[in-house]
C-alpha cells in the first residue's frame, strides 16, 4: 500500500502489522500489548489530508505495554526498527519534541490515558468508572477524550485499551445533563441580543453573537447525541458526522450567511428548535417549541430549556454546581487553558 495513498489511520494499521508485529514478535514473543493509532493528529479522527503530511504525520503509533516494560520496548524499537518503511521515515522530529527519534508512543494504558486527559492513572483504572470524581468528569474537554477513544485500535491483547475505552465512553447521566443545560442557558442568555445588535443597524455585532452560537449549537449537538466533541477545527466537519448532522450544517450554514439580523436570528431559532426535538428523541424532556417571542420586542428568546433539564439531576453534588456554568470547555474557549488540565481543574473546583 504505497503511503501517498493511504490515511493516517491505514497507514499506522499497516506499519504495525507488517513492521512493529513482526519485530515485537521476534525479540518479545508472547508480549501482551496493545497497539492503536490513538493520541493528537488529525487522522486519529480520520480528517486528514495531504494538507495533514506538512507535520507530525506520518509512521505513528500507541503502542501499550503493562509491568514497567515501557522504557524496555521503547529502547527497542528504537534499536531495531528499520530507518524507511514505506517511504517514510520511521524517526522524524515534531512540534512537540525537536528530537529525531521512533514515533511508536509506548507507556502503560492507563500512564498514557492520564497524560491526556490530566486525571490520575489510579482512579482511571478503577473498575467500573467509580474512581472518577465530579471534578475529574468536568475537567475533561471532549478533544483530550478523543485522544484515548477515537482512532483505530489493531490488538488489544490486555484489554487495557478496550477497558479504558468503556470507562469513559461518556458522561455519568446527571453530568451529562449538567452539560446539556449549560450549553441551553448559554444560548438563551445572548439569544435575543442578535435581534437587539440589529434593531440597532448593527449588523456586524449581530453576526458575531450569531456565530458565537453556531459554535455552542454544535457542542450541544454532539452532547445530545452522546458523542465527544473535537476542538474547533474540527468541530463543525464533525457535526456532519451525527445523525441529522447535515441537516444542522445547512441550518447553521443559513445563519452564518445572513445578511440581514430578521433572516440570521429566524435561522438560529431553526437550529434550535431542530436541536430541541433531537433532545426529545433522546428521551429527555422538552419544549415544542423551544423559542418564543422576547417580550414585546421584535427579537426570539428561548424558552425555560435549561431549568427543564435542571430538574430531572438527582445527584446532590451535581445539583449544587451552578447551572449554567458546565464543564472546563464551555467555560472557556481559550485553548491555553483548555489543554493544560491543571487550569482545567481550577475552573471547575477541586
Amino acid at each position: 500500500m504505497p503511503a501517498a495513498l493511504a490515511s493516517g489511520l491505514e497507514l499506522s494499521r499497516a506499519y504495525y502489522e507488517h513492521v512493529v508485529r513482526p519485530l515485537l514478535h521476534r525479540h518479545t514473543p508472547g508480549l501482551p500489548h496493545a497497539a492503536a493509532r490513538s493520541g493528537s493528529g488529525s487522522d486519529v479522527l480520520g480528517f486528514d489530508d495531504e494538507q495533514s503530511r506538512d507535520h507530525d504525520w506520518g509512521l505513528r503509533l500507541t503502542l501499550l505495554v503493562e509491568d514497567g516494560r515501557a522504557t524496555e520496548i521503547d529502547a527497542l524499537l528504537e534499536r531495531e526498527l528499520p530507518p524507511t518503511w514505506d517511504g517514510l521515515p520511521t524517526r522524524f522530529a515534531t512540534t512537540w519534541d525537536p528530537v529525531v527519534r521512533q514515533r511508536v508512543e509506548v507507556a502503560p494504558a492507563a500512564e498514557f490515558a492520564a497524560s491526556r486527559l490530566g486525571i490520575d492513572a489510579a482512579r482511571l483504572q478503577a473498575v467500573g468508572g467509580d474512581g472518577l470524581t465530579l471534578s475529574d468528569w468536568l475537567s475533561l474537554t471532549g478533544q483530550a477524550v478523543l485522544e484515548v477513544t477515537a482512532g483505530a485500535v489493531f490488538h488489544d491483547g490486555t484489554g487495557a485499551l478496550t477497558a479504558l475505552r468503556e470507562r469513559l465512553a461518556w458522561y455519568p447521566r446527571d453530568v451529562w445533563l449538567y452539560a446539556l443545560a449549560a450549553d441551553w442557558s448559554r444560548l438563551g442568555q445572548e439569544f435575543p441580543d442578535v435581534g437587539r445588535a440589529g434593531l440597532r443597524g448593527d449588523e456586524d455585532g449581530a453576526a458575531v453573537i450569531a456565530a458565537r452560537h453556531v459554535r455552542t449549537l454544535f457542542h450541544l449537538a454532539h452532547l445530545l447525541h452522546r458523542c465527544w466533541p473535537p476542538y474547533g477545527k474540527w468541530l463543525a466537519r464533525s457535526s456532519a458526522r451525527l445523525p441529522g448532522g447535515d441537516r444542522l450544517r445547512t441550518v447553521a450554514e443559513e445563519v452564518l450567511a445572513a445578511r440581514d439580523w430578521r433572516a440570521r436570528q429566524e435561522a438560529l431559532a431553526a437550529a434550535a428548535e431542530l436541536l430541541a426535538a433531537v433532545q426529545g428523541e433522546q428521551g429527555l424532556p422538552t419544549l415544542a417549541p423551544a423559542t418564543e417571542p422576547f417580550h414585546e420586542r421584535p427579537h426570539i428568546g428561548l424558552r425555560a430549556l435549561p431549568e427543564l433539564l435542571a430538574e430531572q439531576i438527582r445527584d446532590p453534588a451535581v445539583r449544587a454546581l451552578p447551572i449554567g456554568a458546565g464543564t472546563a470547555e464551555q467555560i472557556s474557549d481559550n485553548v491555553t487553558v483548555l489543554v493544560d488540565a491543571a487550569a482545567r481543574r481550577r475552573l471547575v473546583g477541586p
